[in-house]
Order: C-alpha cells, then sequence, then structure tokens
C-alpha cells in the first residue's frame, strides 16, 4: 500500500521539505535557547519560543497546549519523544520538580519506574523515527503507533504499528492477528509489527546504553486475498510484501 497524499501538491511540498532536514533545523535552534522540559508521572512539557514551537510540529514532536501566554509555548511531549530529542539528538534537558537532571541515567531510571515497559517501546521509535518516520499514538486504532511518511497534514499514515518483545502475548492466538489485520485493513493502514529482542540482564536495563544490545526486526501481515492467488499468476500476479526499512521518504 503506497502513500496517499491529501491534496494535489503534497507530494511536491514533502519533496521539497524533507522530515531530516527540518529535525536538524529543530536540533540547531532547541540547543541554541537551551529548552527545559518538566518531567510529570506520565508526559513532559517543554517550554519553548514560537519559533521552536513551530519547528516542533513541522517535525512532529509532541502536540501544543493551549494557554493564555503570547511569549512562551508549552509543548506535551511523549516519553518516546522527550528522550529522543534528549539522547538522541541532544537538543534539549529534563527538570523533575524543578531540579535539573543532569544525567541521562536519571532520566531513563525515571522513566522506566513509571513505565516498566520503556526500554522497548523506546527501541522502536527510535527505530522508525531514525528512518524519519513520523510516528503518531495509535491509541485510536488498537496499536501502538501509526506511521507517516511525512506530515500529517500531507500524508496519510502508511502504517498501523505494534511493538512486541519475547515476554509479550501479542498477537499470540490467531484471533488476535486476525483483528489487529482486519480492523488495520479497515482504515487502509498496513499493520507493522516491531519484534524487539536482546541480551540485555536487569542490570543492563537500569542504563540508557543497554539500547544497543537490542534488534529490531520488522514484519508486515497482511490479508490473503484468493483472487490474487490464481493458478495463473500472468493474469493475476500475487501482491508483494513492502519491507518498512527499504522505503525511501520524501
Amino acid at each position: 500500500m503506497g502513500p496517499r497524499w491529501k491534496w494535489k501538491g503534497a507530494e511536491a511540498k514533502a519533496l521539497a521539505e524533507p522530515i531530516s532536514k527540518s529535525v536538524s533545523e529543530l536540533q540547531l535552534s532547541l540547543i541554541k535557547i537551551e529548552s527545559s522540559g518538566s518531567l510529570s508521572s506520565c508526559n513532559v512539557l517543554l517550554a519553548v519560543e514560537p519559533e521552536q514551537a513551530e519547528l516542533l510540529d513541522r517535525c512532529c514532536f509532541g502536540r501544543l497546549v493551549l494557554s493564555s501566554e503570547k511569549v512562551k509555548k508549552w509543548i506535551q511531549l511523549s516519553f518516546e519523544e522527550a528522550f529522543y530529542l534528549l539522547y538522541i539528538l541532544k537538543c534539549i534537558k529534563l527538570n523533575l520538580r524543578g531540579r535539573c537532571l543532569e544525567n541521562e541515567v536519571e532520566i531513563w531510571m525515571y522513566m522506566r519506574s513509571k513505565r516498566p515497559n520503556f526500554p522497548v517501546f523506546f527501541k522502536a521509535y527510535s527505530h522508525l523515527r531514525s528512518k524519519n518516520w513520523v510516528l503518531r499514538s495509535g491509541l485510536q486504532y488498537g496499536v501502538d503507533f501509526v506511521a507517516y511518511r511525512h506530515h500529517p497534514s500531507l500524508v496519510h499514515s502508511e502504517y498501523s504499528v505494534l511493538v512486541q518483545s519475547g515476554d509479550s502475548d501479542r498477537l499470540r492466538v490467531w484471533s488476535d492477528v486476525h483483528c489487529a489485520v482486519r480492523l488495520s485493513g479497515s482504515v487502509a493502514k498496513t499493520l507493522l509489527t516491531l519484534h524487539v529482542s536482546g541480551n540485555s540482564n536487569r542490570e543492563d536495563v537500569n542504563l540508557p546504553t543497554c539500547l544497543e544490545n537490542y534488534r529490531v526486526e520488522e514484519q508486515t501481515i497482511s490479508r490473503w486475498s484468493p483472487e490474487l492467488s490464481r493458478e495463473d499468476e500472468t493474469t493475476n500476479p500475487k501482491p508483494k510484501v513492502t519491507n518498512v526499512s527499504n522505503l525511501t521518504n520524501p
């Protein structure tokens, strides 16, 4: 299933403004103003100037929180988004109850204490984000993330993403697979599962360096159509399964 652009000229606009370029601009801009965010039990609230708020929106990091302030803008980030900006791009700082947390390990352990499966989900998030896929919450579709080729204002999401690890019970039963595939298909998306595996022990997981030991295996799952599987393959060729890592972003 290829990209479904939302309006005529959207593809050209995406080609002219690649996500990777916007992320680089955002990184430099946030470093310049020394932006800082406040940790809570489930997300991060980042205070930025209007210019950085526009860049964050262009790169699809977080969501704008409406407020009466005109000088500052407040952006609500998920743990995955915040730690990506902190650990991968190294362009923000975080504080907890007014105390600046300089140590990445301390922040990592705090996020793990609130969400024990955070290491697996962050690895999956950073795996796709580093390939310039835009990720948003997939809660309304019954999945973990939805993946866009570019900004959601330009294109519909192509993949509904489920994250799995070795101790996960997800998609172990055929009925679960069938439901997930049917739901994804009904909203014109392809189900993408990310299997995160690694040899990290309990002590290693306390450090963000454990991410280096994780591996991510991508797998797309789609419905089998009898109409596309006739004996005469010359007139009814079988559909090809596309690996997300081989897709080239605009």
